[in-house]
């Protein structure tokens, strides 16, 4: 057998990269799933939107293609905003229709003397049903209650924290400021007898001015924040000075990746002193 001939490259090697990319978990992108349902939301079957084809619509798989998240995390965050599915598409109910499904369900509660703990959901179906379709009425149980089943039978049992809560946003919504006091007496009397609203329900959704005489509660919801961190720092230290971790916390416990907490966060983005005995929290950098 002949010899094979075979050609011999000599290549010079000048160095090599060890670098290398490694993935790792972030926090996910949801603020622009809510900008997405938002700019078309659900005012009932009867809304002229509803006829007007030019709104944009999305199924699960285009948010799936346009949010930086896992399916699970997009899901999860579809329940946080009380959407739900409408032929196909994810919607988010408009406030007004959704506080008017409510209406209807507290007033049933309220005519009937049910307890807000047990709520019959075939009956709210069959009294109901003639005023909006019966599944935004059983989306509206679902929002503000927790299913069970007892006996064959399915019931809700209401929030309380969830019904004062979406109460006192109805009321802020169309004051820039509202007194404080007169604010508790009217949220008091506006909520379903036998419910007790509270502060400490509005936690990430209004804040309390106890600086201002008279003390003053204006909407201030964190959804409405930038999800940057610096940017959302920015933004609560442009609005007020200083915090105390009470105040602050709800508006930046949605920051925390894992094993991150609100102490580190405000560590790291803010210096602390003492005013009056309490611990107060100011920004590390000029605010324009």
């Amino acid at each position: 057998m002949g010899e094979t001939g075979c050609n011999i490259i000599h290549t010079e090697i000048f160095g090599f990269s060890n670098n290398y990319w490694e993935l790792r978990r972030c926090r996910p992108k949801l603020k622009k799933l809510k900008r997405l349902l938002m700019a078309n939301t659900y005012e009932g079957p009867d809304s002229q939107k509803e006829k007007d084809s030019n709104f944009s619509k999305y199924t699960t798989e285009d948010l799936l293609d346009q949010i930086q998240a896992s399916e699970e995390e997009i899901m999860a965050q579809l329940q946080v905003l009380n959407a739900c599915e409408i032929g196909g598409y994810w919607r988010i109910l408009e406030f007004d229709y959704e506080m008017k499904l409510l209406n209807h369900v507290t007033q049933l509660v309220d005519s009937e003397s049910w307890s807000f703990t047990k709520v019959p959901l075939n009956i709210c179906l069959q009294e109901l049903g003639p005023l909006e379709p019966e599944e935004m009425i059983e989306h509206c149980l679902k929002c503000y209650g927790r299913r069970y089943t007892e006996e064959g039978e399915i019931y809700f049992d209401l929030s309380t924290d969830k019904i004062c809560r979406a109460t006192a946003q109805m009321l802020l919504q169309n004051a820039v400021k509202f007194n404080l006091a007169e604010f508790q007496e009217v949220w008091q009397q506006s909520v379903p007898e036998g419910m007790i609203t509270r502060l400490e329900q509005l936690k990430g959704l209004a804040l309390v001015d106890r600086q201002s005489r008279p003390e003053i509660i204006f909407l201030l919801k964190v959804d409405d924040l930038p999800e940057d961190n610096q940017e959302r720092f920015n933004s609560l230290f442009s609005l007020r000075e200083k915090w105390t971790e009470e105040d602050i916390a709800p508006y930046i416990q949605d920051l925390c990746g894992e094993k991150q907490t609100i102490g580190a966060l405000l560590t790291k983005y803010s210096r602390s002193s003492m005013q009056n005995g309490v611990k107060v929290y100011n920004s590390r950098r000029p605010i324009s």
